[in-house]
């Protein structure tokens, strides 16, 4: 029999492919939201899930705009 292609969204993040495309680190913004969402859920290191998660939902932060916090 066939076998039927699986859906990759319904596949745990951890046996998905990688997307196509060169990976970028997280930015330090992110790095320390993944820490805040990990501390939140009582553990102590961000997990695969964590990184997941502010790399999508958390701006890189790279090209800051001035906040007004030195006037």
């Amino acid at each position: 029999m066939p076998r039927k292609p699986v859906d990759p969204s319904s596949l745990p993040p951890w046996k998905r492919k990688s997307p196509p495309g060169k990976s970028r680190p997280l930015s330090a913004v992110q790095v320390e939201a993944a820490r805040r969402r990990a501390a939140q859920a009582g553990r102590r290191y961000p997990n695969l899930v964590d990184n997941m998660w502010a790399a999508r939902h958390v701006p890189r932060g790279d090209a800051v705009a001035c906040s007004g916090e030195d006037e």
